[in-house]
C-alpha cells in the first residue's frame, strides 16, 4: 500500500484542515497516511486522535524580526530536517502534502533533497513565511483566496491553484434542529453564535460581556470562549456559554443566524461553506502579521462580513447587530455572498490532485520496471 506524509502544524488551524484532505484521500485511494509535526505542542493529540500515525521533529519558529530567538531557533529547524530526512527515509512515501506552519519547513526540504514530490497549500489571502520557503521545495502551490498568487514570484505562479480551503466532511452534512439542540435556543429565537478561541479570544469576550444584555434583546447567544479562560457569566433564557465546543461545532454553526467571530482562514470558510453572514473582529497589532485583516477584507469586499476594527467597542458592535437583526434582506444577501464565496469542496479538490500525482508517480515507476 502506498504511503502519504503530511506535514504542519504548531496551530490547530494548520492541523485541522490537513485532516479533512486525509479524511478524502483515503476515500479516493488505498493508502496509508502518516504526519509529520513539530514534537511538542498540541500536534501529536489532535493527530493522533484522527487516528494518524504521527512523528514528531524539532520545530522552530520562523520569525520575519529581528530576535535573539531566531538564533536557537534555527538549530532546531536544522534538527528537524535531519530528523524528517531519517522518517522520510525510512517510511518511503510517494508524496508529502504541506498544509503550513513553522513545522512544515523540514518536512518539505527534507523531502525535495530525497526526490520526493511536495505540494504545500496556504490557506491565508497573503501567504505565511513558511509557504514563501516552501515555495523552494513545491511541485504545485494551492490556494484559498482568490489572488494570493500575486504575492508568490512570477516563476512560480504557474504551478498555482485554487481549491479554497479545506474543511471536515462534517460541516457539509451538519443538521441545523441538533445544533438548536445542542446549543440550548428557545424555539423561534435566532440565533448569535460568538466564536472566541485560545488566541485572542481575550478581547472578544470583553466585547461579550460588556454587551451581552443588548445581545439578548436580538438574539440568543451561543458563546465559546475558548479554553483557559476564565469566564463567570451564568447561563439563562438568553445566553449559554461553552470553553470549547468541540465535536458538535458543525451543527452549532449551521444552527447560527449570525456568527461573531475572529477571522482566521480556518473559521471564516467553515462560516461562508455554511451560507453564514459575519461580523469579524480580526486579530491585529504586533502578535501578528495583518493576515487576519486580510482574510476579513476578502469577505467584505465579497459582501460576506461586516469588519470591526481594533479599537471598536461595544457600541459599535451592537450597532453592527441591531443593523442585521432589523433588516433579514441584508442578512441574506451576506448569507448569499458567503456560499458564493466558498463553494468548492476543496479538501475533495485536493484529494484529488494528491491522487492523481501518486497514480502518475506509480505509472511512471511501472513503465521503467520499478513495480
Amino acid at each position: 500500500m502506498v504511503s502519504i506524509a503530511f506535514a504542519g502544524g504548531g496551530t490547530g488551524g494548520h492541523i485541522y484542515p490537513g485532516l479533512a484532505v486525509a479524511a478524502a484521500l483515503r476515500k479516493l485511494i488505498p493508502c496509508r497516511v502518516f504526519w509529520i509535526g513539530a514534537g511538542t505542542g498540541m500536534d501529536r493529540s489532535i493527530v493522533e486522535g484522527a487516528g494518524l500515525t504521527f512523528f514528531g521533529i524539532p520545530a522552530g519558529k520562523l520569525r520575519r524580526s529581528l530576535s535573539l530567538k531566531n538564533f536557537g531557533d534555527a538549530f532546531r529547524v536544522l534538527a528537524g530536517c535531519f530528523a524528517a530526512l531519517s522518517i522520510l527515509r525510512r517510511e518511503k512515501p510517494a508524496l508529502l502534502f504541506s498544509k503550513g506552519g513553522f513545522a512544515s519547513v523540514p518536512p518539505c526540504a527534507a523531502a525535495a533533497f530525497l526526490g520526493i514530490t511536495v505540494f504545500t497549500h496556504e490557506s491565508d489571502y497573503s501567504p505565511g513565511l513558511a509557504t514563501r520557503i516552501n515555495l523552494l521545495f513545491a511541485r504545485r502551490v494551492f490556494t484559498a483566496f482568490a489572488g494570493t498568487e500575486a504575492f508568490l514570484p512570477p516563476a512560480a505562479r504557474s504551478r498555482v491553484t485554487r481549491t479554497g480551503n479545506p474543511i471536515r466532511r462534517e460541516f457539509f452534512e451538519a443538521l441545523p434542529e441538533r445544533g438548536r439542540a445542542f446549543l440550548g435556543a428557545p424555539q423561534g429565537r435566532p440565533v448569535l453564535l460568538v466564536l472566541g478561541g485560545s488566541l485572542g479570544a481575550r478581547q472578544l469576550n470583553g466585547l461579550v460581556r460588556d454587551s451581552l444584555p443588548a445581545l439578548k434583546e436580538y438574539y440568543f447567544v451561543a458563546h465559546q470562549t475558548g479554553p483557559g479562560n476564565d469566564w463567570d457569566i451564568p447561563p439563562d433564557e438568553g445566553y449559554r456559554s461553552w470553553p470549547f465546543i468541540g465535536e458538535d461545532m458543525p451543527h452549532a454553526l449551521a444552527a447560527a443566524d449570525l456568527v461573531l467571530c475572529r477571522s482566521g482562514a480556518g473559521t471564516v470558510w467553515e462560516c461562508a461553506s455554511l451560507g453564514k453572514p459575519m461580523i469579524l473582529l480580526p486579530l491585529s497589532g504586533p502578535a501578528t502579521r495583518g493576515d487576519q485583516v486580510e482574510n476579513a477584507r476578502c469577505l467584505e469586499k465579497a459582501g460576506a462580513a461586516l469588519v470591526l476594527d481594533g479599537t471598536a467597542g461595544p457600541e459599535t458592535l451592537l450597532a453592527l447587530v441591531k443593523l442585521l437583526a432589523r433588516d433579514g434582506a441584508r442578512r441574506e444577501s451576506m448569507a448569499q455572498a458567503a456560499a458564493a464565496f466558498a463553494p468548492e469542496d476543496a479538501a475533495g479538490l485536493l484529494a484529488e490532485a494528491i491522487a492523481a500525482q501518486v497514480q502518475r508517480g506509480a505509472f511512471s515507476q511501472g513503465e521503467a520496471g520499478g513495480i
